[in-house]
């Protein structure tokens, strides 16, 4: 049972940290692999916002944890407890994997995990980081960014994205997909996409994707182009871009792309269809062009993503809903 322990303070956000609690305290119903033991970890009794929280152990614990979260800190201006700091950088240096939340990323920074790395921060103090921290590389323009033991998230919803990322890593995208159904959030924002959007979700039936969007999914098996969806949509490919980018963050391919990966994850999780099958469904063409994307979209070849996750009970695709 993979653990992971919430580092807590006085000063902290609490969206963020309530975030972390949903995600990683309880699996959905549907879900059957072994769930993460988790725990809060702080000095004493904090204030968090208008709340107050009592951990369940010392900051000591933070380095018997697998994965540690350190939630938003509600005030750049003031230098995290040195306490706090210590403990973080002290797990990981026991080997903990480390994920920041929104503005936790200068708790981060503080303890020198994010030197020489490239990190992401609500996009409101991107350049206070940078400015503070200069031998960072901050990214003001992503969701999330995983450097392996190391992880930041930008604001708010952001930190929901990389928290179901965290769970994505560890139990596979239909597991991740169940605790994002149960959260009634998307189940998959890639963490390269724009922080800022000018409309992140589209706005009911009138929004000019609304009906778009749900058509491609049905056709992943397809081989789709920018000027099949803009003709679908009724407009031209330079319009569609517009479209994509103030709705989604991104362009057409790339949101086209994330989305065979994904049925392509989801295929290699709940099927027994060979590679050359998979690609075919997924719009791929070849097993050569869905190994080359597979595996620099998520860094591991299909056939090593199938070993991992197939070995594991899965959750059940329709229950949860």
């Amino acid at each position: 049972m993979p653990s992971v322990a919430l580092a807590v303070t006085d000063g902290m956000l609490h969206f963020e940290l309530a975030i972390a609690h949903e995600v990683f305290d309880a699996p959905p119903a549907a879900v059957t692999v072994p769930w993460y033991d988790f725990d809060i970890c702080g000095t004493a009794a904090v204030t968090v916002g208008r709340f107050r929280l009592r951990p369940e152990h010392g900051l000591d614990r933070l380095r018997r944890a697998d994965t540690v979260i350190v939630p938003g800190w509600a005030d750049v201006d003031v230098a995290p407890p040195t306490d706090l700091v210590d403990a973080v950088r002290a797990a990981h240096e026991a080997g903990a994997r480390v994920a920041s939340l929104c503005t936790g990323a200068f708790v981060l920074a503080a303890a020198g995990l994010l030197d020489g790395r490239r990190a992401t921060t609500h996009w409101a103090h991107t350049e206070a980081l940078a400015a503070r921290h200069p031998e960072v590389e901050v990214d003001p323009d992503v969701l999330y960014v995983d450097e392996g033991s190391v992880l930041t998230s930008a604001g708010k919803a952001a930190a929901m994205d990389l928290c179901l990322h965290l769970v994505r890593l560890d139990h596979g995208s239909s597991v991740a997909n169940a605790v994002a159904r149960r959260l009634v959030v998307p189940p998959h924002r890639a963490g390269g996409q724009a922080q800022f959007v000018a409309t992140p979700v589209p706005a009911g039936d009138e929004h000019a994707l609304a009906t778009l969007l749900p058509w491609v999914l049905e056709r992943l098996d397809q081989p789709l182009t920018v000027e099949d969806l803009a003709r679908r949509a009724g407009m031209s490919a330079r319009n569609l871009g517009r479209h994509f980018r103030a709705a989604t963050g991104t362009t057409p391919l790339q949101w086209l792309l994330t989305q065979r990966i994904r049925r392509a994850q989801e295929l290699l999780e709940r099927t027994d269809r060979g590679v050359d099958a998979i690609a075919t469904a997924t719009g791929m063409g070849t097993a050569t062009t869905l190994r080359r994307h597979f595996n620099r979209t998520l860094g591991v070849p299909p056939d090593a993503y199938r070993r991992t996750f197939r070995t594991r009970p899965r959750a059940d695709a329709d229950a949860d809903g």
